[in-house]
């Protein structure tokens, strides 16, 4: 291309960018939830946030891009149109020095994780045919507003003055409500799930949170849509915010539990770079520090502390704390935007002169200029308000509407198994240690999904290998509890024992146990009357 508007250095960063988003959600949110949830739930919450990044990117193109940044519709709404035509995709975008595509892409990296953060609030008991079409919608009647009042040019937020560097607001404190509201009106997992849901694969899920970290670097330094200094300056503030909450996060938990938690290291990271994510490019680097100290001591009070002891925190099953790590993290942001944001730093990135609007209130007293600095810390307010109140209602109505066509939970029954039953497929396969022989099951959800004894006690979980010199047997369990299951593989063992000795003709000294028992806890299936399976052993 030869516009003269084109400048090929701040495309390329805003692409990388946009890429670095993309990839918070496919793969790092699908690693953070597939590790982080039990491991029955594994696959569904990564297929959640797998098919919530697909489907918002053809509602993106189809009517959300127009509706959030194109021409007015209301002063809170956009015209939906589409962004599918080379005339519209190759010329400027609205704001910066690149085509609109590279826009389109960019600002569908943010669209897209947020209903992925609306799915961590919900997972392990939604109808996933409920949450096919919670997506589409939440993304047209929720983000869409939100975008176009908080950053679109026209928007009434916007044109008050608010503060909203990369999303703390329209990204974060919207997923964190609409979660919370959400599994209000879908209900609770599993009385069992809820009171164990232990990670099923801690270090896929550090690693997940790893790339949801470094990929805040395209979040908040594409933000200026320029490779400028803004950029640079959002970037180093990104990192020293969330280091210093993550660190803080962590003592914590070392002085009041005597443990480092990995849970609580992904928390405090995200609390950080959440608070961060408002002010990111228009506050000092000591404020960024302080800023990571604040979100990673109020976030975890009211999630170690407050939450058992408010009686709404305890009814609704935020699965993994969308409202702490999200919504309140972003309200403490966006108010301490509205206090550290730096007259200088805010004039570069909104690219105007001396103003009333876009002050902390620490600068505004220091150059007197006091009223500005509460009228900014109103209008941060008010942004606030205005999303909370626009993501509860919203929300509610959706869930209500889909709960006319299909539930938007689980049957109990369904919640037990899990995986196996929603998907057809399991995260884990268990081995069945029968050498070359091929097993076939009557009935693979029993074989491949994962139940505790409490919960499906007809479950058979004890089998014995036995090797006797080069021959290998095998001897299945009745069903019933463990103590009769370990008697019925004693009484097998003995009968195989025998059998052996006769096969060949070894003398009966009439031994008391077999050679060599081997148990495994296993979720295999059996028959009622288990035959005696009989493999050679490999040489």
């Amino acid at each position: 291309m030869s516009d003269d508007w084109l400048n090929n250095g701040d495309n390329a960063w805003q692409l990388t960018a946009a890429t670095l988003v993309a990839l918070q959600s496919i793969p790092g949110l699908v690693m953070l939830y597939g590790g982080m949830a039990k491991k029955k739930w594994a696959v569904n919450s990564s297929l959640m946030a797998v098919y919530a990044f697909a489907a918002t990117l053809i509602c993106w193109v189809g009517w959300g891009y127009q509706m959030s940044f194109g021409d007015k519709l209301f002063d809170f709404w956009g015209k939906p149109g589409v962004a599918l035509d080379d005339n519209f995709l190759l010329g400027q975008a609205f704001l910066g020095n690149f085509p609109t595509a590279t826009m389109v892409w960019f600002q569908f990296g943010f669209a897209a994780i947020t209903p992925v953060l609306i799915g961590g609030a919900l997972l392990g008991r939604m109808n996933f045919v409920a949450w096919v079409a919670f997506v589409p919608l939440w993304h047209t009647f929720s983000y869409t507003i939100g975008a176009f009042s908080v950053w679109g040019p026209n928007g009434w937020v916007a044109k008050m003055g608010v503060i909203d560097f990369a999303g703390g607001f329209v990204i974060h404190l919207s997923s964190g409500v609409a979660g919370f509201t959400a599994a209000y009106w879908v209900g609770p997992r599993s009385d069992k799930d809820r009171k164990r849901f232990e990670a099923n694969n801690m270090p896929m899920m550090v690693a997940g949170a790893g790339l949801v970290w470094i990929g805040w670097t395209g979040f908040n330094g594409g933000a200026p849509y320029a490779a400028s200094a803004v950029a640079s300056m959002a970037v180093i503030n990104t990192h020293v915010c969330a280091a210093t909450s993550l660190v803080t996060w962590l003592v914590l938990d070392i002085c009041i539990s005597g443990k480092a938690s990995a849970t609580g290291v992904v928390n405090g990271m995200i609390t950080g770079l959440v608070c961060i994510t408002p002010a990111a490019g228009v506050v000092q680097c000591w404020a960024a520090m302080l800023m990571g100290i604040i979100s990673g001591s109020l976030p975890w009070y009211t999630l170690m502390v407050l939450k058992n002891n408010i009686s709404l925190l305890k009814h609704v099953d935020d699965t993994f704390a969308i409202f702490h790590t999200h919504a309140l993290a972003g309200s403490l942001g966006g108010i301490l935007t509205g206090l550290f944001a730096v007259p200088k730093l805010t004039r570069l990135f909104y690219a105007v002169p001396g103003s009333e609007k876009y002050i902390g209130l620490a600068y505004a007293l220091r150059a007197g200029r006091t009223s500005a600095g509460l009228r900014q810390m109103g209008v941060q307010l008010i942004g606030i308000l205005f999303i909370v109140c626009l993501n509860i209602v919203v929300t509610s109505l959706i869930c209500l509407f889909i709960r006319l066509f299909v539930p938007l939970r689980l049957s109990e029954e369904v919640l037990v198994i899990g995986d196996e039953e929603v998907h057809g497929e399991v995260a884990y396969v268990l081995s069945n240690d029968v050498g070359d022989d091929d097993q076939s099951f009557e009935n693979p959800k029993v074989y491949n999904s994962v139940y505790d004894v409490d919960e499906f006690p007809s479950v058979a979980r004890v089998k014995a290998t036995i090797r006797l010199g080069s021959e290998t047997y095998f001897a299945d369990a009745n069903k019933g509890l463990v103590s009769e299951q370990l008697s019925s593989v004693k009484e097998q063992s003995m009968s195989i024992l025998k059998e052996f000795i006769t096969k060949h003709n070894i003398p009966n000294d009439d031994p008391d146990e077999p050679d060599e028992i081997s148990s495994e806890d296993d979720d295999d299936e059996i028959s009622p009357n288990p035959p005696v399976k009989k493999s050679k052993k490999r040489q």
